[in-house]
Formats: C-alpha cells, structure tokens, sequence
C-alpha cells in the first residue's frame, strides 16, 4: 500500500495525507459507539484531486469511506477496522461558488459547513432553511449524503428538496456536472436524487446548487402545552389550516424527555415543567411574508380556536428572537440531556401522522409491559412525522448494562411496532453500517434487489462506502492500471 500512499501525497500534497498521530477526528463516529482504523486520511482540495484520488484507489481496489463533519447517527462514515481503507474527508473543499439572487440558487462546495451555507444566503438577504442541532459541524455534502431533515422540513422538505444540481465524482474517477440550477429539466433519469441519500455508496458528493428563498418578514415562535398526543395532531391540524404555508416548525416533546432537560441544564426555564397534568410539550414556528402583526394576530387566532377545542391548555409567544431562540435551544437540548443521563438506545422513526397517537399509545404500553421501569424519551418532528422514540434505562440500572443487554431486544420491539403501524424504522438519519440488517429486513425484496442493481451497475468494484446500506457485496477486481 506504500506506492498507493505514495501516489495520493502526489495527488494533494502529503500535508494532506494522514497516516499517523491522533486521527480520532475521522476513526471515531459522532456517538462515540464505533471507532474504525483507515489506512490514511485524504483530503483533497477540489474536485479535480479528488477524480485523482478516486481513480489511484480504483486501480488499487483500496476502498474510499467519504466523509464531511463527521456528525452522522448510523456509522456511515468511519471506516471499518481492517486498516485498509481510505477516509476521503472534503472539509477543504468548502467555498461558495456562486450565488444567484435572481435564480434564488447558491452553489457550494461539499465541505462548506452548513451553518456557513446559512449565513452566506442571510447575507445576501435570503434564506437557506435547513436547520438541525450539528449545524456549526455538518457539511452540506453530508446532509445530501444522506438526506438530511431537521426542524423546517414541514415547509420546506428534507435536503432532498433544497437541492437542484450536484456535482458528483463515480467510483471510476469521472465527473458528472449536473450543476445547472435548473427547476425543470426532464432529460432522462433523475441522477441527482438517486446520489441524494445514498450514502456515498454510489459516489462522492463534491458540489451543490441549492434552493434559496426570500426572508420572511417576521417570525413567531410558539410553546404549547397539549394534554394528549392526540390533541398535539389536531393542533397540528389547526396550524395548517390558519397559518398554510407560513407553518414553518412543529415540535413534539414529551414531559421526561422536557424533564431531562430541566433536570440537567437548570439555567434552561422549561414552560410549564410545574404542570403535572402536562404530558407533552408543542413548538411552533410561522414565518409570515406580509409583517409581524399580520403573523401575530393569526398566531394568535390559531392559538384562540386551539384552547377552545381543548386541543392546548396553556401557551407562551416569544415577544422577541432571544425568547425565540431560548425555547428552540430548550428542544435542542434534549439529545444532549439525555446523553448527561447515561447511555440510551436511539431511534429515528416516520409513522403517518395520522396514526402516531395510536403508535405512542401502543409502543408506549409495549415497551412498559416488556421491559419494567423503562423510561421512554419521546420527542421530534410531529410536522412530518418523525419521532426520536428513545429508550432510556430504568432509573435504578446501569446504563451501559441495559444497552449492552437490551438494545437489540428494545429494537426489535420499537421497529416492529414501527412496521405494524406503516412507518419506517430509518427517517432522516441513514442507514450507514448501523441498521444494515434492519434494512434487509424491513425493506422489501423487490426494492433491495433494484437498489443493489443499481449499486452493481455504478460501483462494480464495490470500493464505495462498503458495508453501508446494503452492507458488503462481492467485489469485482480491481480495474487494470493504466
């Protein structure tokens, strides 16, 4: 492997080729649950460097792991621990390329961190609205690697729908420009959503052109408290109906998973955490084209006709974007209030929203009956239908242990409510290697016969992302050398 190593530091300067030292950064997953060993770390700087890098390891059938921030939930891109495998991180490659204020698109490089992306649209007076809690570290390669969600998904879609073009180089080391910015363009098969989502299994993300849209004129932020689950739908409900496409954010949290957060970050006033008749806590966001007054007053209608339906029994309005920005920072702190209480089991679960009450009500008595004292933080994104139904140890067990000893029988259990219900056990964070069984499990023959088709079709060698989503094929050999 040292002419391989020797041929990637003539690609992108041998500063850029990690072999050695503390490479933690790119082994360890951002859970902290798999550490790989990569046989060098690459990273190139445009994407003519990464076509080379791409094309040296071809030839030498040495597997490429693509990697942005990093900040992936399924163990999508560490490598394994065999050593051999190559990390091609494109955190250099982060310019913003272009920005058209009359086509309302940006074009950026797939390493420019997200939060980066953002404010380079307010800058120019628009708006970019993906938005999820590792904003400062994801790159938007990422996010289309594996079509991000996040909390605005209810008005604006997943990345999926922010993007209209990519640049992308196949595992022969070629470049697809398919960057025109287009929102009409039938020639052919649909390329570009066949990458978005794909994990880097079928090649590497190394540009975007994305959709911008014009700043709302005002933004209001609402807390709610509902009494049921079924009452939080039916506000959802309501929401569409006074405020349309101004309907920006619908958040669900439950009371534990609130009461994490106010057990674990005091300085976090949580609304109504005093209230024992309380189960679940409702955001709302709406973004209003006209003015704030016009926004408040049908924040305020909509909030009107919710207490009188019984569907909300107590609500605050932010007066101003630092209330706004502490209530959005409390449901940011869940993951990260549970992590403070020990070592629990994750899930990223879409159901119909019409049938999430029913969901709650069934898996919540399910896994009480299985699993005795077991402590369930239920929160997301009820909008779209996204729940992170999480299991939390009961209060007297190890953490470690219960993980350990449980969480494929927690699982199990989770997922086949999922299915039983119409969901998906996977709704925005990936497959990666984590869930690679569930897949083959959950997922129909027919679709995963087509997806490993297409798999075989553009990556014959198999040196993309191995392991991840379909997990490992035969390889074909390497393709001879030039």
């Amino acid at each position: 492997m040292s002419t391989l190593i020797d041929t990637l530091r003539r690609i992108v300067g041998a500063p850029h080729v990690l072999t050695d030292g503390d490479l933690s950064a790119w082994e360890l997953d951002w859970r902290r649950r798999e550490r790989g060993k990569a046989l060098a770390v690459v990273r190139p700087g445009n994407t003519g460097e990464v076509a080379a890098v791409v094309r040296a390891c071809a030839a030498a059938g040495t597997a490429i792991v693509p990697q942005g921030g990093n900040t992936g939930l399924a163990v999508g891109s560490t490598p394994d621990l065999s050593g051999t495998q190559v990390v091609l991180s494109l955190t250099r490659m982060a310019a913003v390329r272009a920005l058209d204020r009359d086509n309302l698109t940006m074009t950026v490089e797939a390493g420019c961190i997200l939060q980066n992306v953002q404010d380079a649209a307010d800058k120019a007076g628009l708006l970019f609205p993906l938005s999820l809690a590792a904003e400062g570290s994801c790159t938007i390669g990422g996010n289309l690697g594996t079509n991000a969600g996040g909390t605005q998904v209810v008005r604006y879609g997943n990345a999926r729908d922010l993007c209209l073009g990519l640049e992308v180089v196949t595992p022969q080391g070629e470049v697809w420009n398919g960057l025109k910015g287009l929102r009409k363009d039938n020639t052919g098969y649909d390329l570009r959503n066949l990458f978005i989502g794909s994990e880097g299994t079928l090649g590497i993300i190394t540009a975007a052109t994305l959709k911008l849209y014009p700043k709302p004129a005002a933004q209001l932020t609402a807390w709610a408290a509902v009494p049921s689950m079924e009452h939080a739908v039916a506000l959802l409900g309501l929401a569409h109906q006074h405020l349309g496409a101004g309907l920006t954010g619908f958040e669900v949290m439950g009371r534990f998973a609130l009461g994490l957060v106010h057990k674990h970050m005091p300085q976090l006033r949580v609304p109504f955490i005093d209230q024992e008749d309380v189960p679940y806590g409702v955001l709302l966001e709406n973004s209003d084209s006209e003015s704030e007054d016009h926004a408040r007053a049908r924040f305020e209608a909509l909030l009107e006709t919710a207490f009188e339906a019984g569907c909300v029994t107590d609500a605050v309005v932010a007066e101003n974007l630092t209330q706004a920005h502490n209530l959005w920072h409390i449901r940011e702190s869940i993951p990260l209030a549970q992590a403070e209480e020990g070592l629990n089991i994750k899930h990223d679960i879409s159901v119909p929203i019409s049938r999430i009450p029913a969901f709650v009500e069934y898996a919540d008595a399910m896994m009480a009956r299985e699993i005795p004292g077991v402590r369930l933080v239920n929160f997301g994104h009820l909008g779209d239908g996204n729940l992170h139904y999480n299991v939390q140890a009961p209060v007297d067990g190890d953490p470690k242990v219960f993980l350990r000893e449980q969480e494929e029988n927690v699982n199990h259990l989770v997922y086949e409510a999922v299915a039983q219900f119409g969901g998906s056990f996977s709704a925005e964070h990936g497959i990666g290697a984590l869930k690679v069984d569930k897949l083959e499990k959950y997922q129909s023959p027919t679709a995963l016969a087509m997806m490993r088709a297409i798999k075989a079709a553009l990556d014959p060698q198999g040196i993309m992302n191995p392991g991840r989503v379909l997990g490992t094929a035969p390889a074909m050999p390497a393709a001879p050398a030039n």
